[in-house]
């Protein structure tokens, strides 16, 4: 027994705890809206934990909280009381993610007096986080008008009535019209991210390797729970002992080290005390996996080093891992096998090879919580066409198997259990796309010829041999960027010379005649290949990848070299170099492609009629010896990806500094221009690949820049050609002659307004 006040009260062990989750669970039952059910709750808290007042903040869109449910306070203040992010010590507890604990919270420096709610006369203070998946729901407080610090076992108590209505929260059993609470499943949302591969789905989500949902909290025998958790654990790091003990993942290297890593933290003691303990306090096995994730990975998140976001990503997998174990289905697969028709593909994460598992014909779109735009399955998804966004953060903690959704790819939006009045509008929206694409399939086999006469090279980029029917659907005239580490990326082992011979052979053939420019493997940096050691970089963009790590591994490169040598035998062999950053990297590599030639002629195998080396101009230090490189190759091609990063130091992968600068600006223009002037005086043919080629807007810039050959995704052939049609390539030249390469800033409004005054498709 314990004295409060003048009150005596049974200590909250685990008999309390068992009564809240009764009572909620009756709760719950009940024929109630939202509103009456949080009242009920807070009424509950208040008289199991004896305390004068119990509050439930929920967070708003806007990041404020505003309180929704108390007992004790003024009940005028419901839903009149607001708290910004990070106010008073509600919102501190919110925004740190951890309990307070204050015996005199009106002397606390952080303390926020609001006089509408009448809690001058309470003193000691406990909040605690409404948490799901790490993410802050909400904040739920308890009051007392006697100075005290409250017990481990409240704390304990009031966090587990915390982990219980954020279930209930985003199940929609608390929601209503009067509550609008954000994580709620039983209403619509808009989770906005970035897109990774343009265009609009509607269809039905289908989760990628879904999240076990705890439902049973309350633990009926600790004892046989904890005997659960441990077999559970054992056999989770047995299943990663023999992960590690696989011929394929035997071998030193960086995948050894990464599940070296893994099988560490699933050996972590305290991992396993912390879940124990949940498990002494009343709750089952699978809620202690649940509880000890939550807790860890709110403190993981505020974590500024990218070290211990790499951490969360561990825990997220082991912990969903232990969770499948404890449900009697260890290994994952998402839904492959039977797909809706319709589907929209959900993912924290995912990799290139996960995302071909998936039936092509039934996908229609693709969300990702933790993804860039330059991203391995990024590349995969504008490859086979599917709308797709990327950085859409809590997505997962918001959908569930089988929600309506709208993929919008072009805003970057994504609706969670739209109304029917969006899905009319989006449905309205994808008839006109379609509409525009019947129209653009409708110039497949026309020429790209502008109006006055100047014919341009439409090529595509490739990197699968799922690519290349693309080429005869689009009408392009070839294949301009072939990228042939994205075959390494997707196998398990690295590829050998037999199969890379055979795979690049085959493109060859389906090309049918029509050139194809295959690139040198680009790995390294973000591009990390689980089978190849690479060290640990502060800035991989600026390290040890693509022409750079090739030429210290010569062996990689010479393999490469001896199967596209092999597969072009009595055809001509386009190969281009990436990330070039001096002229001399060129003569070495020119050097290793001499050797293979030589050593095919001595033993009397068939070689190629001809070999064209060209270099990238995707590093800034190369446009200052476009002189010395020009005569050293045979052509050069621009990656305006890369290039305008290191123009404008900016992360191509970073939200917040990618959409800063303009593609249009005058800085990157007068580099384009340079480089295009400096091919015309030495006769070497250019070309440009990357985002600004698939553009219509910045592609006919290019045209007036110059450049007549342009590389792009396939799905933009059409709308670039279009443009091309409708253009006057002479008199753009004159213009941007006069007006653009001695401007300052973005040039894109003015480029428009040409466009417009003109007739220019756009």
């Amino acid at each position: 027994m314990q004295k409060i006040g003048g009150d005596t009260r049974i200590a909250p062990t685990e008999p309390a705890l068992r009564i809240i989750m009764r009572r909620l669970r009756e709760i719950m039952a009940e024929p109630s809206d939202g509103q009456s059910r949080l009242d009920k709750i807070v009424r509950q808290i208040a008289g199991i934990m004896v305390a004068e007042v119990a509050s439930i903040y929920l967070k708003r869109q806007d990041g404020s909280l505003e309180l929704f449910a108390t007992e004790g306070l003024n009940p005028g203040a419901v839903h009149n009381t607001l708290l910004k992010r990070g106010e008073g010590l509600v919102g501190r507890c919110a925004e740190l993610a951890v309990p307070i604990n204050e015996p005199d919270a009106q002397n606390h420096p952080a303390f926020s007096y609001r006089p509408e709610t009448g809690e001058e006369i309470y003193h000691s203070f406990l909040a605690v986080p409404v948490l799901r998946g790490g993410e802050v729901l909400g904040v739920l407080t308890v009051q007392n008008k006697t100075q005290k610090e409250y017990s481990d076992e409240d704390v304990e108590v009031l966090q587990t009535t915390a982990m219980v209505l954020a279930e209930h929260l985003v199940s929609g059993a608390v929601a209503g019209a009067n509550t609008g609470a954000e994580f709620s499943r039983a209403v619509g949302h808009v989770v906005r991210g970035h897109p990774l591969s343009e265009g609009i789905a509607l269809g039905h989500a289908v989760v990628h390797e879904p999240r076990v949902v705890v439902t049973e909290i309350e633990a009926k025998d600790p004892e046989a729970e904890t005997g659960r958790l441990e077999a559970a654990v054992d056999e989770l790091k047995a299943s990663i002992d023999e992960m590690l003990e696989q011929g394929e993942l035997s071998a030193t290297g960086e995948h050894r080290e990464v599940l070296e890593a893994y099988r560490m933290f699933a050996h972590d003691r305290g991992w396993l005390r912390r879940m124990k303990e949940a498990i002494r306090r009343g709750m089952t096995a699978e809620a202690a996996v649940e509880r000890v994730q939550n807790d860890t990975r709110a403190r993981m998140l505020r974590q500024a080093d990218a070290y211990w976001h790499e951490r969360l990503k561990d825990l997220d997998a082991l912990s969903d891992r232990l969770l499948r174990v404890l449900a009697g289905s260890p290994r994952a697969h998402g839904a492959i096998a039977d797909l809706p028709h319709d589907t929209v593909l959900v993912a924290r994460s995912m990799g290139p090879a996960d995302l071909l598992d998936y039936d092509r014909s039934r996908l229609r779109g693709l969300v990702i919580e933790d993804s860039g735009g330059q991203s391995h399955v990024a590349i995969v998804a504008k490859a086979l066409g599917i709308p797709a966004v990327g950085d859409a953060r809590g997505v997962i903690e918001r959908v569930d198997q089988g929600n309506p959704m709208i993929v919008d790819a072009e805003s970057g939006e994504v609706h969670i259990r739209p109304s029917s009045g969006v899905i009319a509008a989006y449905g309205d929206k994808a008839r006109f796309r379609a509409r525009r694409q019947r129209k653009y399939r409708a110039l497949r086999d026309k020429p790209a010829v502008t109006k006055d006469g100047r014919r341009i090279e439409l090529h595509i980029n490739a990197g699968l041999e799922m690519d290349v029917p693309h080429l005869a659907e689009s009408g392009a005239d070839g294949i301009g960027l072939f990228r042939t580490e994205l075959q390494f990326m997707v196998s398990a082992t690295l590829p050998r010379l037999e199969r890379q011979t055979q795979m690049y052979r085959s493109i060859i053939e389906q090309a049918g005649g029509k050139p194809v420019v295959f690139r040198t493997l680009d790995v390294g940096g973000d591009k990390a290949l689980p089978y190849l050691r690479q060290p640990e970089e502060e800035n991989p963009a600026l390290g040890w990848r693509a022409i750079r790590l090739a030429l210290d591994r010569p062996g990689l490169l010479r393999t490469q070299i001896r199967a596209l040598l092999r597969a072009t035998a009595g055809q001509e062999l386009r190969l281009l170099l990436p990330m070039v950053t001096t002229v001399g990297e060129v003569d070495m590599a020119r050097a290793f492609v001499d050797r293979e030639l030589k050593l095919m002629r001595r033993r009397g195998a068939a070689d190629p009629i001809r070999v064209s080396l060209g270099a990238m101009i995707e590093v800034p230090s190369l446009l200052y010896e476009l002189d010395a490189l020009l005569p050293r190759v045979d052509f050069i091609s621009v990656g305006s990806n890369d290039l305008l990063q290191y123009l404008f130091a900016a992360d191509r992968n970073n939200a917040r500094v990618a959409a800063r600068y303009d593609a249009l600006a005058a800085a990157p223009l007068r580099a384009l221009a340079a480089v295009a002037e400096a091919a015309r005086r030495h006769n070497r043919p250019l070309s440009l690949c990357g985002e600004m080629a698939g553009r219509p807007l910045e592609a006919m810039t290019l045209i007036g820049l110059g450049y007549r050959a342009i590389s792009m995704a396939p799905a933009s052939v059409g709308p670039v050609k279009s443009m091309i049609l409708s253009l006057d390539a002479g008199a753009l030249e004159r213009w941007i002659a006069a007006n653009i390469l001695n401007g300052e800033g973005s040039l894109r409004a003015r480029l428009k307004r040409f466009a417009e005054e003109q007739g220019v498709e756009i």
